[in-house]
């Protein structure tokens, strides 16, 4: 197999191809056809809470308290596989086996049901371990195959391929249970939630084979012959203490790792629990007209968020990455401030347009400034791993909060006004960060 070069258009092309493998999990699994399948399970069982270790609860908290408990475990565990894969020279090799990981616990979900509530969660739990953590490797490749001016506009064409990719298996997904007759599946409420979980299979289908051109392609790491001990699987927080330690000398990038850790609390919460606050809070008249609509709405977002994510690329490289986020971030307060009044269909077709617009640019933006920002270093997979042990632990605070919040009170309502908080804090954080080095 050639060795690419550094830049070179195949190698980008094959980085980005990833997105294009494993974004059909966050929007299948994590935004679509799974919140809606899981709603369906509670209405069809009549219930409303179900009892887990020894209490009830309801059905949102309930999903939203064991994604929190995932991003705990992947914000511990990376540290310690991207310090021996560092060690070691191989995380390629890390990053198939979470992205395999994830891929078969996503087949998996087919057998996901309230009789078996405990391995159906742990199932779920291993599938968004395996999507996250093999998120920490790939992000961790983007300085090492991009230069710095290639990184806003890889990182974006690597969004855009995700978005792009899973819409189409979305739309494959959504006339199977639209019309699971067509398929074989019979008709009816059943044979929709039938179609549902075969939806579940193909997402881990599509996500093994499409990820093997960018295994092809994609360099191991830095060659070692060096063995793995027991040392060694704590290198990863030793190296997260240096990068910490570093960031004493990199005041901009100290700075925009703390607005980063605020607003990206929000943005990831947002995006794991928009279509349960859809299916829960919104009017929309009947169950076939509830998944048509979800599943439509969420197309929205992703078709849009293409466009929002090279918006967001031109607007970087025009008026700067820092001005760019600031006015991201100022746009997600009004949506959020939308959202707690919206009740009917047109309302949330409207809000999920415009989040669809700065969801995607937030987070390609988020990746490539971070990248950019970086000291010239080869360990780029420690400085990567620091990135996302932060973004995953926003996130646990954040789907905490967000839990218990809608635990309380009983309404989603008041736990998406609450993050506004966060995206508020986040701009304040945002002009904090100096325009130059």
């Amino acid at each position: 197999m050639e060795t690419l070069a550094k830049g070179s258009k195949k190698l980008l092309n094959a980085w980005a191809f990833y997105d294009w493998a494993n974004s059909v999990y966050s929007l299948v699994i994590a935004s679509a056809v799974f919140p809606i399948f899981y709603g369906a399970l509670f209405s069809k069982a009549g219930v409303e809470t179900v009892m887990v270790f020894g209490g009830q609860i309801r059905s949102t908290p309930l999903i939203t308290y064991t994604t929190a408990a995932a991003f705990l475990v992947v914000a511990i565990t990376s540290p310690l596989l991207s310090g021996v894969a560092d060690y070691v020279g191989n995380k390629k090799n890390f990053m198939k086996f979470f992205c395999y990981l994830g891929a078969l616990s996503c087949i998996g979900l087919y057998w996901f049901s309230l009789e078996h509530i405990y391995i159906s969660l742990f199932v779920y739990f291993l599938a968004l371990i395996g999507f996250w953590g093999s998120l920490v490797f790939y992000n961790s490749y983007l300085p090492d195959v991009a230069f710095k001016e290639q990184q806003n506009a890889i990182s974006a064409k690597g969004y855009s391929l995700g978005y792009f990719g899973s819409v189409l298996l979305l739309v494959f997904n959504l006339v199977m249970v639209i019309k699971p007759e067509l398929f074989g599946l019979g008709e009816g409420g059943e044979a929709s939630v039938k179609a549902m979980k075969i939806s579940f299979i193909t997402v881990g289908i599509w996500w093994i084979i499409f990820s093997q051109y960018s295994f092809y392609h994609l360099p191991k790491g830095n060659k070692s012959d060096k063995k793995v001990t027991a040392k060694v699987l704590f290198n990863g927080f030793r190296e997260l203490k240096t990068v910490y330690a570093s960031l004493k000398e990199n005041l901009k990038l100290k700075r925009y790792l703390a607005a980063f850790f605020v607003y990206s609390m929000a943005v990831q919460t947002v995006m794991l629990i928009a279509t349960y606050f859809g299916e829960q809070e919104i009017n929309w008249g009947g169950d076939d007209a509830k998944t048509i609509g979800l599943i439509g709405s969420i197309l929205i977002i992703q078709l849009v968020a293409i466009l929002g994510a090279w918006l967001t690329s031109k607007a970087a490289t025009r008026f700067g990455n820092i001005k760019t986020l600031i006015v991201i971030n100022v746009i997600w307060v009004f949506l959020c401030i939308t959202a707690f009044f919206i009740y009917e269909p047109i309302q949330f077709y409207i809000t999920a347009g415009v989040v669809g617009l700065v969801m995607g640019g937030i987070q390609a933006l988020s990746r490539s400034t971070y990248s950019k920002f970086l000291p010239e270093t080869k360990d780029t997979t420690s400085y990567f791993s620091f990135y996302d042990v932060a973004e995953k632990i926003g996130i646990v605070f954040g789907m905490l909060i967000y839990g218990v919040i809608d635990h309380i009170t009983g309404t989603m309502r008041n736990s998406i006004l609450f993050l506004v908080v966060f995206f508020a804090i986040g701009v304040v954080l945002l002009l904090r960060v100096p325009r130059k080095s």
